[in-house]
């Protein structure tokens, strides 16, 4: 999810990274609603009114598993993602 439009969505996949399989979420209005509930919408300096990097893995009872914050420029490590991912679907296979 982003505080991006559908359409910058759209755009994006296109010029950039290819179409995706799955659904992009648009947090675009009210803008930045759930990044700020999320403590992740910068509000001063520097860029006001984006968001930061972060990565969140909720599961199906809305309790959040991963939580991680990182610098714009960094690109998150899919591996950390991929573990919770993982453990999740164990627990999931178990009960």
């Amino acid at each position: 999810m982003s505080i991006d439009s559908v359409f910058s969505h759209v755009a994006w996949q296109k010029f950039e990274v290819g179409m995706l399989n799955y659904p992009l979420g648009s947090d675009f209005y009210p803008h930045g609603e759930v990044a700020r509930s999320f403590g992740v919408l910068r509000d001063g300096n520097p860029i006001p009114g984006i968001s930061e990097r972060a990565v969140f893995v909720i599961d199906k009872e809305g309790i959040i598993r991963f939580s991680k914050v990182y610098e714009l420029g960094e690109v998150p490590e899919n591996e950390d993602v991929f573990e919770v991912l993982r453990e999740l679907a164990k627990a999931s296979a178990i009960s």
